[in-house]
């Protein structure tokens, strides 16, 4: 996304997830500030955490973070049957994301991604397509999740 980014992390240490984003925020802004002759902060906040405490909030961020970048073509999408054919198309051209990866598509990123400390319920290509689609049909996106 072009003011924001999800990222779904599993914590191996108290506090590491924190550690590992402060880190990598730090990082970033002394990349981008370099490479573009600036100073000073480039997030306008601390990154907000949630602590995914069961298998149906965990399913449902999974599906979210694939899902958000639908409101780079329809802001609204929530609020309305979309096409899933489209959805698919447009998911799998779009490259910031890790949906290319569960289904597929080899990409340089790939040496990022590690799918296997998910649960066995993220099925793999094509199952993961449909598994993600259905979220478009089941879930309502739009109103807060009863998890959060």
């Amino acid at each position: 996304m072009p003011n924001h980014f999800h990222i779904l992390i599993k914590g191996m240490t108290d506090g590491g997830v924190v550690k590992f984003m402060s880190k990598l925020l730090t990082a970033y802004s002394s990349y981008f500030n370099k490479k573009y002759s600036r100073t000073g902060t480039l997030f306008s906040s601390e990154f907000k955490a949630q602590h995914l405490d069961s298998d149906e909030y965990l399913k449902y961020i999974f599906a979210y973070i694939h899902l958000n970048c639908l409101k780079l073509i329809d802001p609204h999408w929530r609020d309305r049957k979309v096409d899933a054919e489209k959805v698919r198309k447009f998911l799998k051209q779009y490259s910031f994301s890790s949906y290319t990866e569960y289904v597929g598509i080899e990409r340089e990123e790939n040496v990022i991604l590690t799918k296997e400390v998910f649960p066995e319920y993220f099925p793999t290509t094509p199952e993961f397509e449909d598994e993600i689609v259905s979220w478009l049909n089941i879930q309502d996106l739009s109103k807060p999740s009863p998890w959060i």
